[in-house]
């Protein structure tokens, strides 16, 4: 199951055929999420608080299905596996270009959650496999295909959505049959790797998982509790910022603006990270600069009062989240035995979806009695909090850590 000098294992799947799933799987979800509160609002007329539980379901979904799938990739193939979630994506979207009146279209959205947390485990557990490249450069360009993928979607979104929303729905499930094609005949690899992993788990006279070990689990306890209190500050931005924008006289299409520019920004960093991977020293150092940018983008943001300042804010998330969100799994996987990665890197996603799940609800519910002002304050202060834990915790902690390759 390792590379041997520059030679292509028979057992690896090639990056760039798991590049071109996640290009085409960003490009079709970006047709879903940024229409949802506008096509279901105003065409459809369902109340904000409504779209906000659809939205959570969404949300509490995609955190199942990451999590039985990252178990499930440690005990069974994971090529039937990613080809029956891109596939069952696929109808889904079909089913929604044929009815997406309300209330079926909730129906539509908790499934589309639970199969984007399904596919999401499965892309980053299969990307464990590949031992021919460093798993800090696998997971840097994985993480630009999934936000060139944004960069396109979005782009596309708003002239489609104005033309035909049906139209707009096909398209994305004819991307997720290219996904399911994609993966049926480039992913195969990995059923070698997967005959070969569970042959040496077999070897083993126990026949047990292997225990991750304290010290990991504890740095890994960290960061899943860092993207969890992230995501729950970063959510603000998805919903409750566009508010305070337009209360202070910035047009709506600035604000959607940002995202645009949030996307060309994560493209740009990942494809220097990929050339220089060895821009900071180790992982761990690329977490902390990350997670300290997210921390100053909300402080950044008590000051904001111009359209200016808001996308000053927004730079200075968007490089927290794109050196951050890449390393964390990166080194998620670098702490986890080979045997339970899959489990690792489904809670990873989970413990996201939890931030992003309950980040709206509770943004507005600390906005509503303190104003947003309070709210930037507790945000800035809860990321830093994250720092302040996560750091000393790691310099305990790296003389006992075992690394898994």
């Amino acid at each position: 199951m390792h590379s041997k000098g520059n030679v292509q294992p028979d057992d690896e799947i090639k990056l760039h055929w798991l590049l071109l799933g996640e290009l085409f799987t960003w490009i079709g979800a970006s047709f879903i999420w940024p229409l949802t509160s506008v096509y279901l609002n105003k065409r459809l007329h369902v109340s904000l608080a409504m779209i906000g539980i659809v939205l959570l379901f969404n949300c509490l979904a995609n955190m199942l299905g990451s999590f039985v799938a990252g178990g499930a990739y440690d005990h069974f193939n994971p090529y039937y596996l990613i080809i029956a979630g891109a596939g069952l994506d696929a109808l889904v979207l079909f089913g929604m270009a044929a009815n997406h009146t309300w209330p079926i279209y909730w129906v539509w959205m908790t499934l589309t959650g639970l199969l984007g947390g399904w596919n999401g485990a499965l892309i980053n557990s299969i990307a464990t496999s590949i031992k021919s490249k460093p798993g800090r450069y696998i997971f840097n360009t994985i993480y630009f295909a999934q936000n060139l993928g944004v960069v396109l979607g979005t782009l596309i979104v708003g002239y489609i959505y104005d033309y035909s929303v049906t139209i707009l729905f096909v398209i994305a499930a004819s991307l997720f049959v290219i996904v399911s094609i994609n993966a049926i005949i480039n992913y195969r690899p990995i059923i070698k790797f997967h005959s070969k992993r569970k042959a040496q788990q077999n070897k083993d006279s126990k026949n047990k998982v292997t225990l991750m070990p304290v010290a990991n689990l504890k740095l890994t306890i960290g960061f899943f509790t860092t993207l969890a209190v992230i995501w729950l500050m970063y959510m603000n931005w998805e919903s409750n910022l566009s508010v305070y924008m337009v209360s202070l006289g910035i047009p709506f299409h600035l604000y959607s603006l940002l995202w645009t520019i949030n996307a060309s920004i994560i493209v740009i960093v990942q494809a220097f990270l990929s050339r220089f991977p060895n821009t900071f020293k180790n992982l761990f150092h690329q977490v902390v600069f990350g997670v300290t940018m997210f921390a100053i983008s909300f402080v950044t943001l008590i000051f904001a009062k111009d359209y200016a300042h808001f996308v000053f804010s927004m730079v200075t998330l968007t490089l927290g989240e794109s050196t951050a969100m890449p390393a964390m799994p990166a080194y998620v996987n670098d702490l986890s035995p080979v045997d339970s990665k899959g489990k690792y890197q489904g809670l990873t996603i989970s413990t996201s979806a939890v931030g992003r799940a309950f980040g709206p609800l509770f943004g507005g519910l600390v906005i509503d009695k303190f104003g947003y002002i309070n709210f930037f304050i507790i945000a800035a202060v809860g990321i830093f909090m994250m720092l302040a834990i996560i750091v000393p915790l790691h310099t305990r902690l790296k003389g006992k850590l075992k690394i898994f390759r």
